[in-house]
This record gives structure tokens, C-alpha cells and sequence, in this order.
């Protein structure tokens, strides 16, 4: 089919079965973790599916080559009304005739069959394994010990053990000096912490949208930063030195704070060979305004350099502050394991190992459930036994006009039933009284003759609703009205 508007409809009903199988999988109740993220991670592709599809159909609709609006054009034209509809008929019969065979398969059903295909050869569960550490428990924990080992590694930092470094790892003004901040490993260790944060979000948390979190913290970080307001930053580096442009090497292009460093870096070798390049290139005497323009360039430049280390810093913070739950929840984990000693931690290993062999024997015995004969089903969620079910009559129904020609199912139920509210109430609407006389009667015709013949023999006359009529209490005991009446109002029913 090359028909521009056919393809529009076919990715529009592709989009709107991808969002209904959306739906249809937010409707299962997940019961553990492992579950919330296998639905997660299936919403995750079919919204990849969708995104790809959308812009197929911005695509169609953009019409750059002009064929969509040529296809509109001939369906429009009055001339030969009916010569482009046979024409599209020849195209639709020839396909058919040519793949008379072919299967249209909705989208949603390629995930569908490779997720049962996955779930039965056991690689689904290994997949979800594979993507998570032990230590983050399918994406319940943040496994921080490679990014804590490079944190030690680092330069004038104070030394601190794992728990502490789980509180204070995100907190750059604070706990990493400038001095650390300047070095090649600091930038190495910015990028893994990011690297890990964002894969954790890709993990563990598949349906945030961590793109637009991005964008929104760029926008606000060059406002903070062109301010002057990003934390740890609020003074771009140099204002310090402006108030001392005399510290400033004008052949090296370089700002120092003290004198004792400045003094020493005139007698280097490094300054020497620069001074003498300057001096060939334009001779002893330099313009002052060229020093404070070489001076503010070199400051440009320098700030230029920290504004990624910054940049990295704001954009680590926010990833944290979103997954402060799980930092919570990491350091609560980490304090409880390191009270415990080596044989509890083993076994508690082991029980972790068998509630999951557990979980997934209740999953098996859930499939398995087979109910052909539509058995009732027993106080465990399972069919009762077939020949239980025979021995109550639960086969046999006994319907019953009266009472709206309901079915009970088994002679138990059925004589129970004339006791009840819906029989009692059929008979007070036929106008007779709910008496033993009427026991076992179900049609409304048999219970008007009854009527009858028990008012032609006199007994309707000597009915008595005070000594006739029953009434049933909250434990099953059955009393006539009058006995019923004097027990209530002494307060003994």
C-alpha cells in the first residue's frame, strides 16, 4: 500500500493500540519490586514505540514531497468521481489477491509474544539481575563503593567512612576544597558519579522523564551562574585578584594571590623564557591597558575552565535531591548490615534466596490452576474436589418463580432460601403469608391454589400472624411474631 493516507491511519492505529496496551498493563497489580519493574520497563518500550511513530506521522503530515496534498487533490476532483476510487479498489484487490495469506499483527503484540517468550525461558528474570548490583536490590538501593573509592583517592579531602559519605557526597561547597576542585581526578570523578545517576535512573526508574529535568537545570544553572548564585560559586574566580592586578605576569598570563607565590614564580625558568618571547615580540615598554586586557582574558578563561566542574556539580545535586528516597533508603540499609554480624548477614542471604523461590512457586501454582467443570472454588482459591461436589447436589438447580426465577444451586441452598429475604419478599408481594404451608412451593400458580384452598377449608380464617407468622433471629432461631415481639422489647434478642 502506497497510499499516503492509508499510512496515516495505519500509524495512528498503531499509536492508539500502543496507548491501550499501556493501559491494559498499568491495570495488573504489580506485588513486588521485580514486578513494578518489569511493567516499567514494558511501558518503557512502547513509549519508544510511540515516540518513533509520532514522528513518522509528523513526517506524513509535513508532506515535503507534496504527495499527500497531490492524493487529497485527485480524491477531490469532480470530473471522474468514481476513476480514482476504482483505481485505489484495483490497488487494495491486487494486494490481497498477491499475499492472500498475510497476518496484520498489532504492534503491541511483538513486546507481548518476546515478554512471554522471555518470561518462560527464565531470561527475563536474569535480564532484571543482570541490570542491578546486589547492593542496589533491583533498584531499591544506590550501590555508591567504586564512586566512594574514588572519593578517597582524591586530594586534600577529609577522610571519611562509607555511611558518612552517603550524607555528604552531593554537598560540593562544603566538602571539597578548591584546591580539589582544580585537579584532572575531581572532573574524572564528577563525570562517574553523573554517569552512574543517570544509569540508575535509566534502571530504576525507566518512565522519568530525566531529558526535561536536564533542560529545566541547564536553564536555571546559567541564570545562577551569570549571577554569580551557583553554590560553592557565588565569586567567579579572580575577583579576589582584581583588587591586585600588580600580582598579575603579564608574559605568562597568569593572576596570583600572594606575593610570596608571585615573587617566586619571576625567578622560574617557565616565566624567564615567556618574559624573554614578550620582550622580542613587543620590546621592553607594554601598554597598561594591554596588561588589563591581557589580565581580564586570562580570568575569561579561567572561569571558562570551572564552569563545566560547576556545571557538573548543580546537575548531581538535583539528580540526588530527586532520588533522596532512595539515599534514605541506602543508608538505613547500609547501618542495619553493618550491625550485623557474618553469620546473620549469611543468613539472611539465604532468606532472601528462598522467598524468591517461594514467589516464584506461587506463580507457578497460580498458572497451573485449571478449572474446566467450573467448580466452586474452596477456602484456598482452588476448585473443590469434583466428588464434594457431587455429593451436595451443587450440580442441580432449583429455580424459583417466585423469587424472580432466581437458581439455587443444590438442594441446601434451595430449602435455606425460603427463610430469606428474597423468597419473603415475593411472597408478601403475591399478597400470601410466608408459612410452613408454602414450604416447597416455587410457582406463583401453586401458591395461589394453595391460598385458596386453605381460605375454602377455613384455616385462612383462624390464621393468626401473632402465632402463625415467624420470625428469625441473628442466630437462626425461628419464633412466631408474638414470642419474636416480646423477647425484643426485653432486650434478650
Amino acid at each position: 500500500m502506497n497510499s499516503v493516507l492509508e499510512q496515516q491511519r495505519s500509524v495512528h492505529e498503531e499509536i492508539e493500540r500502543l496507548e491501550q496496551a499501556i493501559v491494559d498493563q498499568y491495570m495488573s497489580q504489580p506485588k513486588t519490586q521485580k514486578e513494578r519493574l518489569e511493567n516499567e520497563h514494558i511501558v518503557s518500550k512502547y513509549l519508544d514505540r510511540i515516540t518513533e511513530k509520532s514522528k513518522q506521522l509528523y513526517d506524513l503530515y509535513d508532506d515535503k514531497d507534496g504527495a499527500r496534498k497531490k492524493e487529497i487533490d485527485a480524491l477531490a476532483t469532480t470530473s471522474d468521481s468514481f476513476g480514482e476510487f476504482y483505481e485505489r479498489l484495483r490497488v487494495i484487490k491486487d494486494h490481497h489477491r498477491k499475499y492472500p495469506n498475510e497476518m496484520a499483527e498489532p504492534a503491541e503484540l511483538e513486546f507481548i509474544y518476546e515478554q512471554k517468550q522471555r518470561h518462560e525461558d527464565g531470561t527475563e528474570e536474569e535480564a532484571l539481575e543482570t541490570l542491578f548490583s546486589g547492593e542496589e536490590g533491583f533498584g531499591r538501593f544506590l550501590d555508591l563503593n567504586p564512586l566512594y573509592t574514588q572519593y578517597v583517592n582524591l586530594k586534600h579531602i577529609k577522610r571519611v567512612d562509607y555511611l558518612s559519605y552517603l550524607s555528604t557526597f552531593d554537598d560540593f561547597k562544603d566538602t571539597y576544597p578548591k584546591e580539589t576542585k582544580v585537579t584532572a581526578d575531581y572532573r574524572n570523578y564528577l563525570t562517574a558519579l553523573r554517569s552512574y545517576l543517570e544509569s540508575f535512573f535509566t534502571r530504576a526508574k525507566p518512565l522519568y522523564n530525566v531529558e526535561n529535568l536536564r533542560k529545566e537545570t541547564e536553564d536555571q544553572f546559567e541564570q545562577d551562574w551569570k549571577a554569580r548564585t551557583v553554590p560553592g560559586w557565588e565569586k567567579k574566580l579572580g575577583e579576589e585578584e582584581e583588587a591586585q592586578p600588580q600580582l598579575f605576569c603579564v608574559a605568562c598570563q597568569k593572576q596570583f594571590s600572594k606575593q610570596t607565590v608571585f615573587d617566586s614564580h619571576l625567578t622560574g625558568k617557565k616565566h624567564i623564557k615567556a618574559q624573554k618571547q614578550l620582550m622580542e615580540q613587543k620590546g621592553p615598554m607594554v601598554d597598561q591597558a594591554e596588561i588589563e586586557k591581557a589580565r581580564q582574558k586570562a580570568l575569561e578563561e579561567k572561569e571558562d575552565k570551572d564552569k563545566p566542574i560547576a556545571w557538573l556539580e548543580v546537575l548531581i545535586s538535583k539528580y540526588v535531591e530527586v532520588l533522596s528516597d532512595h539515599r534514605n533508603d541506602t543508608r538505613a540499609n547500609v547501618e542495619r548490615k553493618q550491625a550485623l554480624t557474618d553469620r546473620e548477614r549469611a543468613l539472611e542471604q539465604e532468606q532472601d534466596e528462598l522467598e524468591i523461590m517461594e514467589n516464584d512457586s506461587d506463580d507457578e501454582d497460580e498458572d497451573k490452576i485449571y478449572n474446566p467443570l467450573k467448580l466452586p472454588l474452596g477456602w484456598d482459591g482452588k476448585p473443590i474436589p469434583y466428588w464434594l461436589y457431587k455429593l451436595h447436589g451443587l450440580g442441580v438447580e432449583y429455580p424459583c418463580e417466585i423469587c424472580g426465577d432466581f437458581v439455587y444451586m443444590g438442594r441446601k441452598a434451595f430449602d435455606k432460601h425460603f427463610q430469606e429475604w428474597r423468597h419473603a419478599h415475593g411472597m408478601r408481594a403475591l399478597g400470601i403469608p410466608n408459612t410452613r404451608h408454602f414450604h416447597e412451593i416455587t410457582q406463583i400458580d401453586d401458591a395461589y391454589a394453595l391460598w385458596d384452598k386453605l381460605k375454602k377449608k377455613g384455616r385462612a380464617d383462624d390464621f393468626k400472624a401473632d402465632t402463625l407468622e415467624e420470625f428469625e433471629d441473628a442466630e437462626g432461631n425461628v419464633f412466631n411474631k408474638k414470642t419474636y415481639e416480646d423477647l425484643k422489647r426485653q432486650g434478650i434478642l
